[in-house]
């Protein structure tokens, strides 16, 4: 059966105190929305749908970062839940399947949930996700005859007996999506709050003799993220998942709790990571690499046997080929290192490439920004550059060829040639016992002259 997502987006979150779309919060590296939209995606939708309301330029622009093939639907009045899903029905014209409705601010809803309320569909028209609380406090109430949803009361509206229940409602749905904008269109805002509920399509949907059901699962996947001590939460709990994953899959992490991931960080097996290590977005690290402690990552592929760190940086367009080794205070930045390259200590390179068996001296940068543009440097295999060497780019340093220490290199060096471009020393004898007596002599006056 062919599915389609609807992720609602549209809410302020004024909880979270923040200027910033609740949507946009960022957890494991990414904003809150796109983990419902990494759940959905096991269900391989034919179209996926984010209802934006609240900050919907800056959330439209995040979501087409992340899926330019998201459609965007707006609502521009905050009416209910049900009003929220309507906004969708013009981006599904002419869709034939389920919906399933997710919520941006609830980001572990886990794919397996998604495919069982999927395979529920096969016996009734609407499926609601539901969860056993703890604590059931003020939830929306699933009231259940058997294996037949009968309807979702909310607790305000609940009986003494209804409240008893603790089977509570998620706000997750699936149904065919002409029936589920049918029921929708059915949907009165006659209560307090004047807004379209899309919980009362159950009852409606009952009322025309179609069958309900519910779905549960753990309460921990409907965590909802409604203030700043709520996302905190949500990001240990992310980060706890994702150490125990990466240990799992035969990844050795010293201090895991001093580990923090993204959402799509992969370390292959037997990799070693170190104590205090960041992997933000886009990083993907092969097996046997070791990444060493205090570093921070982002955009980045090490290779098999790469080391990197302590306190290394490695931004986006990072490409670390096998036996690389980066590292003490090195920055890399859209910069390919082929095969044994070595950039040991107190470098920055960016926007360059660098040849196998290539040894970087400490203190080496290449020159790639001109206040305009950026400019790239190119250094050969086994080539040598001398320590504290600013390669000014547009620059080429040959295979085999070398830099002199302290060089200034503007002009490219052919294979095999050694580079020296620094100033002739020249010795004064004396002078500096001179200079340094006309210092103290200066020193001592001003000194006398305050007192």
């Amino acid at each position: 059966m062919p599915t389609a997502l609807i992720v609602l987006a549209a809410g302020q979150g004024t909880r979270m105190n923040s200027d910033l779309p609740k949507v946009l919060h960022p957890l494991g590296g990414a904003p809150l929305f796109v983990h419902a939209l990494l759940a959905g995606g096991a269900l391989t939708p034919e179209r996926s749908v984010l209802v934006v309301g609240h900050g919907a330029e800056a959330t439209a622009k995040a979501a087409a970062d992340f899926d330019p093939d998201l459609i965007i639907a707006e609502q521009s009045e905050q009416l209910g839940t049900a009003h929220a899903v309507a906004q969708a029905r013009t981006a599904l014209a002419g869709f034939s399947g389920d919906a399933v409705v997710l919520y941006g601010d609830t980001p572990f809803i886990r794919p397996e949930t998604l495919e069982a309320m999927q395979a529920a569909r096969a016996n009734h028209a609407v499926v609601v996700l539901g969860f056993q609380a703890a604590d059931p406090g003020r939830y929306g109430r699933l009231v259940m005859a058997g294996d037949r949803l009968e309807r979702i009361v909310e607790y305000k509206d609940a009986s003494h007996e209804e409240r008893a229940i603790s089977i509570c409602n998620s706000g997750v749905i699936c149904a065919d999506a002409e029936t589920l904008f049918d029921l929708i269109d059915a949907v009165s805002n006659d209560n307090a709050a004047g807004e379209y509920y899309l919980t009362d399509i159950i009852a409606i949907a009952n009322a025309r003799g179609l069958s309900a059901t519910a779905v549960t699962c753990d309460e921990a996947e409907t965590m909802g993220i409604n203030t700043r001590t709520e996302l905190a939460r949500a990001e240990a709990v992310f980060q706890q998942a994702k150490r125990a994953e990466a240990l799992e899959n035969g990844v050795t992490l010293i201090a895991p709790e001093t580990v923090f991931f993204s959402y799509d960080s992969y370390i292959g097996r037997d990799a070693v990571v170190e104590p205090n290590v960041i992997f933000a977005p886009g990083v993907t690290v092969e097996t046997g690499a070791r990444i060493r402690a205090f570093s921070h990552l982002e955009g980045c592929h090490v290779s098999r046997g790469a080391t990197v760190g302590p306190y290394a940086r490695l931004r986006p367009g990072a490409e670390l080929a096998e036996d690389v080794h980066v590292g003490n205070f090195v920055e890399i930045k859209n910069a390919t290192l082929d095969a044994g390259a070595k950039v040991n200590h107190l470098s920055y390179i960016g926007d360059a490439s660098v040849g196998e068996a290539t040894n970087i001296g400490a203190g080496t940068i290449t020159c790639n920004y001109d206040g305009v543009f950026k400019h790239h440097t190119e250094i050969g295999a086994r080539a040598f550059i001398g320590s504290n060497t600013m390669l000014v780019a547009p620059v080429r340093v040959g295979d085999e060829a070398m830099t002199a220490s302290g060089s200034v290199i503007t002009g490219d060096v052919p294979d095999g040639a050694i580079a020296i471009a620094r100033a002739k020393q020249v010795n004064k004898p004396g002078l500096a016992r001179k200079l340094f007596d006309k210092l103290r002599a200066e020193k001592a006056r001003k000194q006398q002259k305050a007192e």
